[in-house]
Parts: structure tokens; C-alpha cells; sequence
């Protein structure tokens, strides 16, 4: 059964009158994770269901579009690890100008109280909401406190000294620090896109890739990656390449990646990508020999690295 409702129309009511979070949860990362485990205690104790109110496309899409951040997980994606951690619905709550233009009270009162019927709120110290991000934690309080509705606060998480966000994540993908990332999500960094036609020069080389096209989240930075191919028969290690292929004067950014112990067709079929670790920069060498040769070495790095008890992430 779907824990994902896309609007407050189509939630049942057996969703209302639970405890509620709101908040983008872009990633879903470890500091998200306390708080989802936080809300589904409050929820046992409240007697009714763990809500988590998120917001799509991302506010910043329609406020600052040239300034949005690119989305580290798709919708879906998102109500599936929210509910693994313990959520039992998600409303991806369509973000317009009218809901942007909202007063902190308003959102109060018609969202919070009038269609949620909350019996309890559970937000981290950074939480706003309403018009121009007026309302503040403190306010959130004391409109709960007028209420009769019970608010926990849920702390930053900081690992190495610094607060884990999206943003830190984000800004780690970007830099091909998917290692250091994985740490901060709790899991691989993952992508999702379908298999287009690429020129044929892997299969020419004894290395066939799957070009992935139509990706709609964060990438990371150029470079040679390990990583696992999730197809819908199948899980497979992958020597990954995100950027251009310069030894063939190629200066478009792709992304290629060469299943391991794989045989059959890709093409049109959706695949989604885990990227485990970062294995080289990307260059020009000087024969497509050499090339070989190291794609050989990439692969034997991603069968060792895919092989660490990693291939049963969610």
C-alpha cells in the first residue's frame, strides 16, 4: 500500500489526528532520520499516525527558480525512505504561490489544525514556515501552546563538528565526495534515469555501457566512480564514468556505466545508480589500450568495493 498522497484531498482519515512533521527531508539523511524516529515515538504515544508534510517541487522553485537547489532524491523515492524510518503517510503537498503567500498563522490554522488535525508537532531547531519564512520555532510554539498540541524539538545532528544538512551533502556530491556523503545519508547516493542509445564505442572495446539519460537529481562531479545498477531484474555492480571522454575527443557529459556479470539489453529500460566510491579522475590516455587496461582495473576495483556488504541498501 502507498504511504505517498499527493494531496490533502486524497488523504484518508485514518491519516488525521496523528503527529506531524513538516519540512522538504530533501535526501533524507541521518539528521532526518532522528527526527522521523522521534516522530513515530511521539506518534505511539499520541495514539494515531507519524504525518510527514513535504512540499513539491521544492519552494525555492518557484521563489528563487535560478538559485533552486537540484533535488538529492525524486518524490517517491523520498516517501519510501520517510516510511522505512517509520512515517505511515507522506503528503509531497503541491507548492504554489497562494501556499508560498500563506501567513504562518494561516498555515497554522488551515493546514496544521483545520485539514491534518494534529495531535502533535515534531519539527528540528531550524524549522520555518509561512510567508518570507516568518514563522520561527518559537512561534510554532506558542501557536501549539494556544492549541492544546504538544511540539518537540529536535536538535541539529553534527557529525565531524558540522551540522548534517542537505546542503553539506549537496555540496559534497558536487565535489565527487560520494564516500563522504554516503556517511552523512546513511546510504549510497543514488540517481535514476533510462537507458538511451550511446555511439557503440564501449561494445567496440569489449566494455558495452549503458548511457544513462533523463536524470532528475543532484550528479556528482566529474570522475570514475564504483557504484551498483539497480534494474528492475536485477542488481549488478558498475564502473560508472560521469563527464566527457576525452581520449576519443569527446567533450560531452555523460553518464556510462558498464554492468558487471551482465548480459542482455538496456535500452528504454528505467535504471536507478548507487554511487559507493569515488576511484579516479577522469583523462586522456594516450591509446585506447591504455584505456582498456584501466577500465579493466576500474572494474576489479568496483567488483571489491560493491562486494563490502553493501549491496542490500534500501
Amino acid at each position: 500500500m502507498s504511504v505517498l498522497f499527493r494531496s490533502l484531498d486524497d488523504l484518508p482519515a485514518r491519516f488525521r489526528g496523528g503527529v506531524v512533521s513538516i519540512g522538504n527531508f530533501d535526501g533524507v539523511h541521518l539528521g532526518h532520520s532522528e527526527i522521523i524516529g522521534r516522530l513515530a515515538g511521539l506518534a505511539r504515544r499520541v495514539g494515531g499516525p507519524a504525518v510527514v508534510l513535504t512540499f513539491d517541487p521544492h519552494p525555492a522553485c518557484l521563489l528563487r527558480p535560478a538559485e533552486a537547489p537540484v533535488p538529492l532524491c525524486w518524490t517517491e523515492r523520498k516517501a519510501e525512505l520517510l516510511a522505512s524510518l517509520g512515517a505511515d503517510a507522506v503528503v509531497a503537498y503541491p507548492t504554489t504561490r497562494e501556499l508560498l503567500h500563506q501567513e504562518p498563522r494561516e498555515f497554522f490554522d488551515e493546514i496544521v489544525v483545520g485539514r491534518l488535525a494534529a495531535r502533535g508537532l515534531l519539527e528540528g531547531r531550524n524549522f520555518f514556515f509561512g510567508h518570507h519564512r516568518r514563522g520561527t520555532v518559537e512561534l510554532l510554539g506558542q501557536f501549539c501552546g494556544e492549541a492544546g498540541i504538544p511540539l518537540e524539538v529536535v536538535e541539529p545532528k553534527t557529525i565531524g563538528r558540522e551540522m548534517v544538512s542537505s546542503s553539506r551533502i549537496r555540496r559534497l556530491i558536487a565535489a565527487g565526495q560520494v564516500d563522504e556523503a554516503r556517511h552523512l545519508l546513511g546510504r549510497p547516493h543514488r540517481v535514476r534515469g533510462v537507458v538511451g542509445h550511446g555511439r557503440g564505442r564501449g561494445i567496440r572495446l569489449g566494455y558495452p555501457t549503458a548511457n544513462l539519460e533523463q536524470i532528475d537529481v543532484l550528479l556528482p562531479g566529474e570522475g570514475i566512480y564504483a557504484g551498483q545498477a539497480r534494474l528492475p531484474s536485477a542488481v549488478r555492480p558498475a564502473a560508472l564514468s560521469v563527464g566527457p571522454n576525452p581520449t576519443f575527443d569527446d567533450s560531452a557529459v555523460k553518464v556510462e556505466a558498464f554492468l558487471l556479470d551482465y548480459l542482455g539489453h538496456l535500452y528504454a529500460q528505467p535504471m536507478e545508480i548507487d554511487f559507493l566510491a569515488r576511484l579516479r579522475d577522469i583523462i586522456r590516455f594516450a591509446s585506447a589500450g591504455e584505456l582498456v587496461a584501466q577500465i579493466a582495473l576500474d572494474a576489479q576495483q568496483t567488483r571489491e568495493i560493491a562486494g563490502q556488504g553493501l549491496s542490500g541498501t534500501p
